[in-house]
């Protein structure tokens, strides 16, 4: 399991064919063999595994999307696909302005202490579902995918593209 996170800022036709796909196996076919093979640099952002920790860090710590504007960022969006092998979530142009309005006004200091309330103890007991490294090289490393995923959202806003974010299980 790859688990790896990317970002597509999509073209209208992309979008249109995303959404009028009727089955999960079209999606992922859509995805694998039409956007990514194109694998346009300008408009994709790859944040690895640091998806994870970044939807926490900017919901409730959980992978839940509680319907904020933050939680779409990364896995909140309108889900194109059913199955458990990935997710495939999928935002607007609309919702990539709304997105990047919520990015826009956090700072390091925020961050921070989004990213270091993950791990929750009470006495020795972890009582937290995240299961990531905490830390300041993943700190770091977190931080920066946050900084990437902003700018490409006002990239992405500014030339009104809807955004998908896909991930493999």
């Amino acid at each position: 399991m790859a688990c790896l996170g990317v970002y597509f800022a999509l073209t209208d036709d992309d979008s249109e064919k995303l959404l009028a796909a009727t089955s999960d196996r079209e999606v992922v076919e859509l995805i694998q063999e039409d956007i990514e093979e194109r694998w346009d640099a300008d408009w994709l952002l790859q944040i690895d595994k640091a998806w994870d920790a970044l939807h926490r860090c900017l919901t409730d710590g959980t992978l839940t999307a509680r319907g904020t504007v933050r939680s779409k960022c990364v896995l909140g969006g309108r889900q194109l696909h059913r199955g458990g092998d990935y997710t495939i979530s999928f935002l607007d142009a609309g919702e990539v302005k709304e997105a990047y309005e919520a990015l826009r006004p956090i700072d390091e200091t925020w961050f921070r202490q989004q990213y270091f309330a993950l791990k929750k103890k009470f006495l020795w007991f972890d009582i937290s579902d995240y299961e990531g490294e905490i830390g300041e090289e993943d700190f770091d490393y977190t931080w920066t995918a946050f900084l990437d995923t902003r700018a490409f959202f006002h990239k992405a806003a500014q030339a009104n593209r809807p955004i998908v974010f896909t991930v493999d299980h």
